[in-house]
């Protein structure tokens, strides 16, 4: 019968994953300890987790690449949350011995954060908000203050899958028009879902709002470069909650601050957690929001359930929803 000891809970960034979980199911003599804070340097979190036979990371917040998991090896159960985790090197786990799991999730709160960014952006709720708490009704002088109405819009999506065809019924039911392209995209099944299927140039000069559902992939790693911001018209907006790198930031900064767009929503960085000091912070005209796409009590909920079930499984030499390279 497999055993466990320790198990570290890691980036619990608010603090609740002891109250959203039913660790009380687990046997009482596994410790948890659950750390709130990131560790970027790997010799810091090899100290933090040497100690351990069982983590769980949630998402992508702590990479667990080859390098790291050699100098784990205490380390027997390795989790993620969700179906998969491309920052877990799982078949170097898999190599030394370690079991890697995932969770279900529940629902796509990112296309919440999605349209919750591009409402924001277009009817320029930040700065009303701080108008009028300042003592002002109904900001003024700005660019954006009269904001703009979604309907008669054109959405361009890049990646119409799952999360992407969310995002584009939405739009639709504001009355927007859909376009949409990807590499492996084709006319017939972007018209499945009411969208046009364009060329990525296209999309790009057309679009009103330019809004990323990809994954990250050597691919796709800044697949939206200084010639596609170029390309987009100076009234227009770009929202990413996929992944940051998608993204060229630099070309993105400088598109900001010299005003060639109108603005941006990104609740995915480069480099997260986003450090003060991020030249992301002082762009003009955006919404910054630190990577909730995921995160919903309901998501949290089956992330942790699915922890403790896949904890449960392991104790009994029958592990569930494990991952393979």
């Amino acid at each position: 019968m497999a055993t466990l000891s320790r198990l570290a809970i890691l980036d619990d960034f608010q603090g609740v994953a002891r109250e959203m979980g039913p660790w009380d199911r687990l046997p009482p003599g596994l410790q948890i300890e659950v750390f709130q804070d990131a560790l970027a340097d790997q010799d810091a979190l090899v100290a933090r987790l040497l100690p351990f036979d069982a983590i769980l990371g949630i998402r992508e917040r702590t990479p667990f690449p080859a390098a790291l998991l050699k100098r784990l090896p205490n380390l027997k159960l390795l989790m993620t949350t969700g179906e998969r985790n491309r920052a877990f090197d799982v078949a170097a786990a898999n190599a030394q011995g370690v079991t890697v799991c995932g969770t279900p999730s529940s629902g796509a709160p990112t296309v919440d954060i999605t349209w919750g960014l591009i409402l924001g952006l277009l009817r320029d709720l930040p700065a009303q908000m701080a108008s009028l708490r300042a003592g002002t009704w109904q900001a003024k002088g700005q660019p954006n203050s009269v904001g703009t109405a979604v309907e008669g819009l054109t959405l361009g999506i890049l990646g119409l899958g799952k999360l992407g065809t969310r995002v584009a019924k939405v739009g639709q039911a504001f009355g927007m028009k859909t376009i949409a392209w990807s590499q492996n995209l084709t006319a017939e099944a972007a018209a499945a879902v009411g969208a046009t299927r364009v060329e990525k140039a296209e999309l790009f000069a057309q679009a009103d709002v330019v809004t990323l559902h990809m994954i990250l992939s050597d691919r796709s790693r800044g697949i939206v470069a200084a010639p596609e911001l170029a390309a987009m018209k100076s009234s227009a907006y770009i929202v990413n909650t996929s992944r940051g790198p998608l993204i060229d930031q630099p070309a993105l900064i400088a598109a900001l601050k010299e005003g060639r767009i109108a603005g941006a929503g990104l609740d995915v960085f480069d480099r997260e957690p986003l450090p003060l000091d991020h030249p992301l912070m002082s762009c003009p005209n955006t919404m910054l929001t630190p990577h909730l796409g995921y995160v919903s009590r309901q998501n949290f909920a089956a992330y942790f359930q699915g922890a403790v079930e896949a904890i449960e499984a392991y104790l009994a030499d029958a592990p569930v929803r494990v991952l393979t390279p």
